[in-house]
């Protein structure tokens, strides 16, 4: 009757990333970090599972010297997303 929900997605901080780049296509590592309140080091770990489950896309460049870290949503990512969310709706109404 319920669908498993998407275990990449399940996650707190995962859903959180994700949910921001729905509505922003794209936002800087330090954006991410401040908004979910993440630590550095659980926020990259975190960007690394969605990244090699390809729901996201990471580019590392520099910026004045210093690194800069820009994630964007893909098209799997908006996807999956579409689907969780779905999949939750069934979980609040079941018919």
């Amino acid at each position: 009757m319920f669908k498993e929900l998407d275990p990449v997605l399940h996650s707190q901080l995962r859903l959180a990333i994700v949910s921001l780049l729905i509505s922003l296509q794209e936002a800087e590592f330090t954006y991410l970090k401040e908004k979910t309140k993440a630590t550095s080091g659980n926020l990259s770990v975190q960007l690394d599972k969605l990244k090699t489950e390809g729901y996201i896309e990471v580019n590392k460049t520099f910026r004045n010297n210093y690194p800069l870290t820009v994630c964007k949503i893909t098209k799997k990512g908006i996807d999956a997303f579409d689907q969780y969310v779905k999949d939750l709706k069934a979980y609040i109404n079941p018919s």
